[in-house]
């Protein structure tokens, strides 16, 4: 999908590339609702009205807290572009951002100062959409917003902001196909589907198109698609259907209905025969995906294929996964999925290959078990398991308001039901292995696509232009949406007096920390949360990677990446069927400093998810073939890192930064490297449990719809007995580190690169210091919004990256600040020269203006309503708490801390963190083409490194 980001830091992109996985999700995408029954979900109740003008407004109430989701919905998406136009779609939802006739500014602006969550857009096959949410007294803004651009918008596009789109576009694409397999979708979308269908291109379009692109092809978008009637406005939250009404009329009545737009019609095409290509990339191993085409998103027989696609690659469990990793050993991971959307769909399997496998081999195990599921089908046990854990799913996601507009909104986008997710999941517990079987056989018996990705050079073909699959008769003609008597009504806003003020803001809701202690004296720490019927606790270890000081590098996660990897009584798979009946997510995991084990657990399947829990947590095995193939899993993940640039610059700055022998001098993946993996043995993996994975070393965190009483014995019985061993604690050593007296710049080869990735990092003080909330208000006006002053300058003023960002990874002990910049190979330089350019100035004879600092503090303050909707955003808070010793209101009195800031401390803080004379660079991209312009700007001593950075030359 593509996508705009405007994230508050670009740690959560960094992570995203790093741990992205598919999720099992329902056909209308309704994630998230809970299971007191066994077939049933919560009903989003809603009101449905449409303005004269012909726009369609669903509203949904939820006053759990003062804040409302807009999510803004136009139908039209990539298949609705016309030859030679690839990207249209797309690049006019980031013109979108550029401001209106009456806002002539960035749109994030006011959003940013009225304290906006989950604010974003995106751009997919068969529509478009814009959403935020905001504090409920920001409303009348988001919507005057909303509608400026809707209604407004022509008169503030000109070349200029075309062609600073058009840059940034492009530098999107060059990121994405810049990854490890980051070409294939394009390739995958060309053969799946014929030449005169159109899906036969990607969404983010040729470079040939988007040159070409001109001020009037996408002026006369807008002005076929952005009609009010083309619209699905969701309004989710604190408000109520008589409100909506009164605003949506007020602010988008006397927008005008547009034409009647041509909708594509179904056109699965599946096909006959097998058909297979292949692809060389930048990769660590060979990977093989298979497609076949399948119904519409709308079409009530993909929900059985979603069931059957779980059981064949949906986990552990699953049949592939299974049969490749655990008994063939062939490949490291294997899913399988379905991409949804309205002309057809595509059924798609992936495999990662084990390094020295046989893709041969492979093929051959997946379609003996494929054969094996088209002849029998999947068990009822399988099925039952997979319908509880998308039951269980659902209460997960509802908390957050902007999830519930988005099912809404897709519902009446496509289906004409906002309550389409209901029909949806109704289907899913109807179906029977008689009718999954009877919907494989139709449906994914023959006519597969595959592409086999091996590594090698990167192909320079720009896969938006392949030719693919050929043209076919029998496209169905576009019907023309029905055109309805609209009409539009006069609007009582005066737009010249601009965006409307924001001049009361709600109070955050939080609540009160309780505490309790177990039978052997763990602390527990609870945050009552009563609005979905589910608990989620979380055992805190102090340890991270910084324990492995010492160990064979990567040890502290490895360890705990096999905790669910079998205990005494239950092996992997055995405890992986537990939490699906269960409903139950278990999971841990390392950090810098601290290692947790989670579960997440339905109220009335606690106690049983609290005893698997506790067996996992105190009871690991560690069999040989466990770790055996949890290791061959690890070092495919390694060698991945090494091939993804943000891999390569993360497990190579730190070592560098902090110097060999320091406790942070490693990888900051935490995966650790080939060598200390390969030597890494059960011994190790226990005498690392033995030192922190203990009962005096730990916390217990407990948030969600509990009670102390109830919590409290129930935790007794599965870890009050616990006792620690004989040994001591061991001290973590997180020494401190002198700056490097001058600048260092480190460069990695990346052959064939479209993209450079700049990583430069200097060391700022602990999280704990007392002035960090200087510190990241400082960043934030820096470096960590949209609207900083790095990505105003590299992506909106040069439209060199995508994206560029400066952030710190929390830490005990000194952190990185570290600033972000993938960037066009040609502007490698000049853009490290801004980069550079930019903190000289901020500490410099440019420091941060009044104004700067006050858009920070205000949007931080304002969105702290919003920040808190889930019991994972709550219990967030308790890590941080627990982590960095705050005291227990710290978040409610978050607001007055900041609002007591002086301009003199934030600027202080830029001078004591950022150091433009003492960084240390890393910039990953392809040295034949970089390494001259950088060495001419004399940045500092350049040395050239190898992915495991170590020195080339």
């Amino acid at each position: 999908m593509a996508k705009r980001f405007p994230p508050k830091t670009a740690l959560a992109l960094i992570a995203a590339s790093l741990l992205a996985a598919p999720a099992l999700l329902p056909v209308a995408q309704a994630a998230d609702a809970p299971a007191a029954q066994a077939s049933k979900i919560p009903e989003l109740k809603y009101e449905r009205f449409t303005l004269p003008n012909g726009l369609t407004v669903v509203v949904h109430e939820d006053h759990k807290a003062p804040v409302v989701a807009v999510s803004v919905w136009y139908h039209v998406g990539s298949s609705y572009e016309p030859k030679g136009k690839t990207g249209f779609a797309h690049l006019f939802e980031h013109l979108m951002f550029q401001g209106s006739e009456n806002h002539k500014d960035e749109y994030f602006k006011p959003f940013e100062l009225a304290g906006a969550t989950d604010q974003n857009g995106t751009t997919w096959l068969d529509r478009t959409n814009y959403f935020e949410t905001v504090p409920t007294t920001a409303l009348d803004m988001a919507l005057w917003m909303e509608s400026d651009r809707m209604g407004h918008l022509l008169g503030a596009i000109g070349q200029k902001e075309l062609d600073e789109q058009r840059g940034v576009v492009q530098n999107e694409k060059r990121q994405g196909e810049n990854q490890p397999y980051g070409r294939v979708s394009e390739l995958i979308q060309a053969e799946a589907f014929p030449a005169n269908h159109p899906y036969h291109h990607d969404t983010i379009g040729s470079m040939a198109d988007l040159n070409a692109a001109s001020l009037a092809d996408v002026k006369q978008w807008f002005k076929d698609y952005y009609g009010a009637a083309n619209t699905v406005v969701v309004l989710a939250g604190d408000i109520t259907p008589a409100q909506a009404k009164q605003k949506m009329l007020k602010y988008f009545g006397d927008i005008g209905s547009g034409p009647a737009v041509p909708r594509p019609q179904v056109w699965i095409t599946p096909r006959d025969k097998s058909t297979r290509g292949t692809m060389t990339d930048n990769v660590a191993q060979t990977r093989i995906y298979r497609e076949w085409n399948v119904p519409s998103r709308n079409d009530q027989e993909l929900n059985q294929l979603q069931l059957a696609a779980a059981v064949l690659g949906g986990g552990k469990t699953s049949r592939l996964y299974q049969r490749l990793v655990y008994q063939d050993k062939l490949a490291d991971d294997v899913s399988v999925d379905i991409e949804q959307h309205v002309l057809a769909s595509l059924f798609e399997l992936q495999v990662d290959v084990k390094k020295g496998a046989d893709p041969a081999r492979v093929e051959a195990a997946v379609a003996d078990e494929w054969a094996k599921f088209l002849k029998d089908g999947p068990t009822a046990d399988e099925l039952e398991r997979v319908k509880t854990g998308i039951r269980a799913s659902f209460v997960r996601g509802l908390e957050r308001v902007n999830t519930q507009a988005m099912i809404l909104a897709e519902g009446q986008l496509y289906q004409q039901d906002p309550s389409a997710y209901q029909k949806d999941f109704a289907t899913l517990m109807a179906a029977t292995p008689a009718s999954v079987r009877a919907s494989a056989n139709q449906w994914i018996a023959k006519g597969d696509y595959t592409v086999t990705v091996t590594p090698g050079k990167v192909e320079e073909t720009d896969f938006a232009t392949y030719g693919g699959r050929p043209a076919l008769p029998g496209k169905p003609e576009p019907e023309l949406a029905a055109k309805g008597d609209f009409h539009t009504t006069p609007s009582p806003v005066d737009r010249s007096k601009g965006v409307p003020d924001v001049t009361e803001f709600p109070g955050l809701t939080f609540p009160t920390l309780q505490h309790g202690k177990l039978a052997n004296g763990i602390e527990v720490t609870l945050a009552e949360r009563h609005e979905v019927p589910a608990v989620q606790v979380q055992m805190l270890f102090d340890a991270g990677y910084a324990a492995d000081q010492g160990r064979k590098l990567g040890t502290s996660s490895f360890t705990m990446a096999m905790l669910d990897e079998g205990t005494k009584a239950l092996d992997s798979i055995e405890i992986a069927k537990r939490e699906q009946r269960l409903g139950a997510v278990i999971g841990s995991g390392c950090s810098l400093d601290f290692c947790n084990t989670s579960l997440n657990a339905l109220n009335d399947k606690l106690e049983p998810s609290l005893t698997l829990f506790a067996d996992i947590v105190r009871n690991p095995a560690f069999r040989t073939d466990d770790v055996n193939r949890l290791r061959g899993q690890w070092l495919a993940r390694i060698a991945q890192e090494k091939s993804q640039p943000i891999g390569i610059a993360l497990r190579t700055l730190p070592p560098l930064l902090y110097g060999q022998g320091h406790a942070y001098a490693i990888p900051f993946t935490g995966s650790g490297t080939a060598e200390s993996i390969t030597a890494l043995d059960v011994n190790d993996m226990r005498r690392f449990m033995g030192d922190f994975i203990r009962p005096d070393n730990v916390q217990i965190l407990v948030a969600g719809d509990t009670t102390l009483d109830k919590i409290i014995p129930q935790l007794d019985k599965v870890f009050g007995d616990w006792k620690p061993g004989a040994g001591k604690l061991p001290a973590k050593n997180v020494a401190q580190v002198a700056a490097p007296e001058s600048s260092r710049v480190y460069l990695i080869d990346r052959p064939g690169a479209q993209q450079s990735l700049i990583l430069a990092g200097s060391l700022a003080p602990s999280t704990k210091v007392d002035n960090n909330l200087a510190i990241e208000t400082m960043n934030g006006a820096f470096g960590g919004t949209f609207t900083s002053r790095l990505n105003m300058n590299l992506r909106e003023d040069k439209h060199w990256a995508y994206g560029a960002y400066s952030f710190m990874p929390d830490a005990l002990g000194q952190r990185p600040f570290l600033m972000y910049a993938p960037v066009q190979t040609d502007k490698t330089a000049p853009s490290a020269e801004q980069i550079l350019a930019e903190a000289r100035g901020v500490i410099g004879k440019h420091p941060l203006t009044a104004k700067e600092i006050a858009k920070i503090k205000e949007g931080d303050v304002r969105s702290l309503p919003g920040e808190y909707q889930t019991t994972s955003s709550v219990m967030g808070a308790l890590g941080d708490i627990a982590q960095y010793d705050r005291p227990d209101n710290w978040i409610q009195t978050e607001k007055a801390r900041i609002q007591a800031l002086k301009d003199p401390q934030v600027q202080a803080a830029a001078d004591e963190v950022i150091h433009p004379d003492h960084l240390t660079w890393v910039i990953v991209g392809d040295l034949k083409k970089i390494e001259a312009p950088v060495r001419a700007l004399n940045l500092g001593k350049v040395q050239v490194l190898d992915a495991d950075g170590k020195p080339v030359k």
